[in-house]
């Protein structure tokens, strides 16, 4: 694999997946999803009955609204005494970055050519920000810490990450791309950086709590706001993986392992609630501007 330019997503703050009510990451994932490459705004008030679908009041509605405004994510206008909303230029793009490289996730699987990226480096004590930038921004290009300061990847992004290290200011940093002979008796061979038995774990939960989702989803039991809140609550479970797992090469992993079933499990969910989470989204929006209800992009995992 080449080395790639930084995703957006790399550098606009977006929200963070977080545990529990999350409403400024809903509304940028649903906007995201559901209005990549409009430039209308979306009323404030659909944008507030979309998220009670999510169980989220009115008050943290509006104060998500408020606060992605500050945060220069969102963009308000205003018509009469209605406020609408939109995702920045940046934004959007940050949002279709990350969304494509969550249905892209668990489908490579051409053979690795057993080269390895390792990236070292210090920063000192007192620039944590950086130190935090850094790690999250080697996780995206799909690193993990072997050591403290020396991080590792089996894909070729030995550029991508040099850039990362230029633009936050790391001088005392080394990118190469080498082989590795571990031996068993080596303390730390370069796949330590993942605990693979976790990991193997987390796909087989991922795979058991969907499972009843999905026979529902075959039969067409899912639909309306559950159809949208179901859809992107699985969609937001999925994109955690590519932050654990870097499209990990199959040589390099256990027999039988579980991200195939686990990506079946994510498409086949996302892709048969398409419809029916849509019409959701368009019968909210008909009711306050009939014509923005068609506007509503109705894509899958496969475009």
């Amino acid at each position: 694999m080449n080395s790639a330019l930084p995703a957006p997503a790399d550098i606009v703050d977006l929200p963070r997946v977080q545990v529990g009510a999350q409403p400024q990451h809903l509304l940028t994932t649903l906007l995201g999803d559901y209005w990549a490459g409009c430039r209308e705004h979306i009323p404030s008030v659909v944008l507030v009955s979309l998220l009670a679908d999510f169980d989220v009041s009115t008050v943290g509605a509006r104060a998500a609204l408020s606060r992605l405004s500050r945060r220069g994510l969102l963009e308000p206008s205003r018509i009469g005494r209605n406020t609408y909303y939109g995702l920045t230029a940046e934004a959007s793009l940050a949002v279709r970055e990350s969304l494509n490289r969550t249905f892209g996730f668990g489908l490579r699987h051409e053979p690795w050519d057993g080269r390895w990226t390792v990236a070292a480096f210090s920063i000192p004590e007192g620039q944590r920000d950086v130190r935090h930038a850094v790690r999250a921004r080697l996780r995206w290009l799909g690193f993990a810490p072997l050591y403290d300061g020396m991080w590792v990847t089996p894909r070729l992004v030995g550029e991508a990450a040099r850039r990362v290290f230029a633009e936050l200011g790391v001088s005392a940093s080394t990118v190469l791309i080498t082989t590795s002979e571990a031996r068993r008796t080596d303390p730390r061979p370069p796949m330590a950086a993942w605990d693979l038995s976790e990991l193997q774990h987390t796909y087989e939960d991922f795979v058991s709590t969907y499972a009843p989702l999905l026979e529902r989803v075959r039969h067409g039991d899912v639909q309306g706001a559950e159809a949208l809140a179901a859809r992107t609550a699985v969609l937001e479970s999925w994109a955690r993986f590519p932050s654990l797992d870097p499209d990990l090469p199959i040589d390099l992993l256990p027999g039988r392992w579980p991200r195939r079933e686990a990506r079946t499990v994510f498409a086949e969910i996302y892709d048969g609630l398409a419809a029916p989470a849509v019409t959701r989204v368009r019968d909210l929006l008909a009711v306050v501007s009939p014509d923005l209800a068609d506007l509503v992009r109705l894509h899958t995992t496969v475009g």
